[in-house]
């Protein structure tokens, strides 16, 4: 453990922010195992357009990662029910959990400490909501829950209507605690906005010459629909679009490049929603050393 304080480290970080590099050097150190915080890492197959950049992690274990084939559905109340049982196999390890990742909905799921209730199908609600047209469904939705990480659930009717189901099971149910004595210490990676643009735009051209359109195209040929891909957002669905001849390659980059800078903003947003909240992260500044300035953190931790 890297104090007597914190039994959780938390890495955060818009993408192309180098968060896998940064976490491996922090792991390297204070002995620890990384759990991702990604919704599409965890597909098998889909490996450059999401970054996981296995390589990186050479000795490190890691976990959340190519466990269910695309697909297969995958959520966040299932990411929450892996957490608990990874964090304790962890410490029972002598090592330190490192949860790594930028989805902001996964990262306040296991930060909020509370667990989510079960959902099953409620007839009656959904007799109730069965008149109403798409946008009065995706009014009740945001009246329940305002934060919407995953914007198929505001994109498709029947996403809207399961997650309108478990919002209100959730407003029903008494919350419990998901980890008991829970004690994060939180930290992000950031970079001023210009260079962070840089960098996505870099990345996204060495991963095109890595093979991500032949990535898209295997997937598919191995029998993943068009539609299931276009699901996943970002690159999936932009190269598939390519693909299809519904985009040109121009086109394809053009709008990918633009969508993911939406992306990190959006996700500096999340992150930033999560300080006000009172979630305190220790930012650390991706241009001068931040494995340095972590460890100057940890170290005011063990001072008397």
């Amino acid at each position: 453990m890297t104090d007597t304080q914190h039994n959780l480290i938390v890495l955060l970080g818009a993408t192309a922010s180098g968060k896998t590099h940064l976490a491996v050097e922090i792991a390297r150190i204070i002995q620890a195992e990384i759990i991702s915080a990604d919704s599409r890492q965890v597909y098998r197959g889909m490996d450059i357009g999401t970054g996981k950049d296995l390589a990186e992690y050479a000795e490190i274990p890691y976990h959340m990662i190519d466990i269910v084939d695309p697909g297969d559905e995958f959520d966040l109340f299932k990411f929450q029910q892996h957490f608990p049982a990874l964090f304790k196999s962890i410490h029972q390890r002598h090592k330190t959990p490192l949860l790594c990742g930028g989805t902001g909905l996964y990262l306040d799921s296991i930060l909020g400490n509370e667990a989510m209730v079960t959902a099953p199908t409620n007839e009656a609600l959904r007799r109730k909501l069965a008149p109403l047209s798409d946008e009065a469904l995706q009014a009740e939705l945001l009246a329940l829950q305002p934060e919407q990480h995953n914007r198929t659930n505001l994109d498709d009717r029947e996403r809207t209507l399961r997650a309108i189901e478990i919002a209100e099971a959730r407003r029903l149910t008494p919350p419990t605690a998901l980890i008991d004595t829970l004690q994060p210490l939180v930290f992000g990676l950031r970079w001023q906005r210009e260079t962070l643009r840089k960098r996505i735009t870099q990345r996204l051209k060495e991963r095109l010459d890595e093979g991500m359109i032949e990535e898209v195209a295997h997937l598919h040929q191995q029998g993943v629909s068009w539609q299931v891909l276009e699901f996943y957002g970002l690159e999936y669905r932009f190269i598939a679009q390519h693909l299809q001849n519904r985009l040109t390659r121009n086109d394809m980059v053009q709008k990918l490049a633009s969508a993911i800078h939406q992306f990190a903003k959006r996700q500096d947003t999340w992150f930033r929603r999560m300080e006000r909240r009172g979630c305190t992260i220790h930012w650390l500044d991706g241009e001068e050393n931040p494995l340095q300035q972590f460890m100057a953190v940890i170290a005011t931790l063990h001072r008397p």
